[in-house]
């Protein structure tokens, strides 16, 4: 059993979780000839959780057939995804400016869901895992969204928002795991390494 694991993310959030809980990880991110963004591509009348564990299948097998492409020493491969849900409306990375405002709009005064998925490679053995949390914003005025858009935090972030960022004041309550909605839960990926021999 090797001591470290492939993370295939290009979140730095998801390689701090790691670090928390003492996990050695080397990453193995997409090259420059893949289309990484295609594999997020939402399917029509999709619901959120098939879609966010089907992503995360999908990327895992892409981070899979790279390592065997490259040669790269065999080790367990990580994957996850995020994804945030309005019922059933999933919303994904916002494209622009434009976009994070109408989500953050939307999200104003609701409760909403964090759904990450996780996947982990072990030889020929892929162990999967689901984390639902719900948070809820407080309602926010077009002045706040537009300043906290203007910092650039929500693009590349699911609901166009981040946990650990200044939306953290919008939040009245979460229930389910912080570090599933900051983009790897910790709960469920330590169960899946303890599957395969971890101590955690």
């Amino acid at each position: 059993m090797t001591r470290w694991i492939y993370l295939a993310s290009q979140s730095p959030r998801r390689r701090q979780l790691l670090d928390q809980i003492g996990v050695r990880h080397e990453l193995l991110l997409p090259t420059p000839d893949e289309d990484a963004e295609a594999l997020e591509t939402v399917r029509p009348n999709e619901a959120p959780q098939t879609y966010v564990q089907r992503v995360t299948r999908n990327k895992l097998d892409a981070a899979h057939a790279r390592r065997l492409r490259l040669k790269l020493p065999a080790a367990p491969i990580l994957c996850a995804d995020t994804t945030v849900a309005l019922g059933r409306r999933i919303l994904g990375k916002p494209a622009d400016a434009d976009e994070a405002c109408a989500m953050l709009a939307a999200l104003a005064g609701q409760e909403h869901r964090v759904l990450t998925a996780v996947a982990l490679q072990d030889g020929d053995t892929v162990r999967c895992g689901l984390s639902v949390s719900r948070v809820r914003f407080a309602p926010i005025d077009a002045e706040r969204i537009a300043a906290y858009v203007a910092t650039g935090e929500p693009m590349g972030k699911a609901g166009a928002y981040a946990i650990q960022s200044g939306a953290a004041a919008w939040v009245e309550r979460i229930g389910g795991s912080y570090s599933g909605i900051m983009g790897l839960p910790l709960f469920e990926t330590a169960r899946l390494l303890r599957d395969v021999g971890w101590s955690l």
